[in-house]
């Protein structure tokens, strides 16, 4: 191979596909009830501080039970998760899904 093909050379284009984010979370469920893991990234947001801390990648998770609306009045929006790797439970909101086991999400 000569410098011109390593400079030069036509890079092949590479496709992302997209999920819808409630195609996600279905499936997000479903592999929780089965006792797989699985990965997902958002962005995190606090409502009561009005701030992001950025993106939030989580590498193995499980969905847990959603919290019920007398404990949190957005719980219709959010997801419930334990990081597998660090044993922690966490929530982030449906929207703010970007990833799930590595393909992009939107909202539709």
């Amino acid at each position: 191979m000569s410098a011109d093909d390593v400079l030069f050379s036509i890079l092949s284009p590479i496709y992302f596909c997209t999920m819808d984010v409630f195609t996600a979370i279905d499936k997000m469920r479903r592999l929780s009830e089965e006792g797989q893991s699985f990965s997902f990234s958002f962005m995190s947001y606090s409502y009561d501080r009005k701030k992001s801390e950025g993106i939030v990648q989580v590498r193995h998770a499980r969905l847990r039970k959603q919290s019920r609306k007398e404990h949190n009045r957005f719980s219709d929006y959010m997801l419930n998760y334990i990081n597998l790797d660090t044993l922690e439970n966490g929530s982030c909101w449906q929207p703010l899904l970007l990833t799930f086991n590595n393909e992009e999400l939107e909202l539709k």
